[in-house]
């Protein structure tokens, strides 16, 4: 019984989401465009990650066929 009603609760908490878009808080702004950039940005612009912040995934191991050159350290145990 108790694990039902600590389910719902967190269930009822994940509903909760907002899914309007974002807007700084009232009496706040935005933060002033940077020197050297041509515009400031906006609240879209600021929460999508960088490249550095979140790269992308290559899971291509091997990108061409390749014969693999000898290694003289690659010996059985002994």
């Amino acid at each position: 019984m108790k694990r039902i009603t600590v389910l719902g609760l967190v269930l009822l908490l994940a509903a909760c989401g907002k899914t309007a878009p974002l807007r700084p808080a009232p009496g706040a702004t935005l933060p002033p465009k940077a020197e050297a950039a041509k515009s400031a940005p906006d609240a879209e612009k600021l929460m999508t990650p960088t490249d550095q912040a979140r790269p992308k995934r290559n899971d291509e191991l091997l990108q061409d066929s390749q014969v693999r050159q000898p290694d003289r350290f690659d010996l059985p145990p002994q």
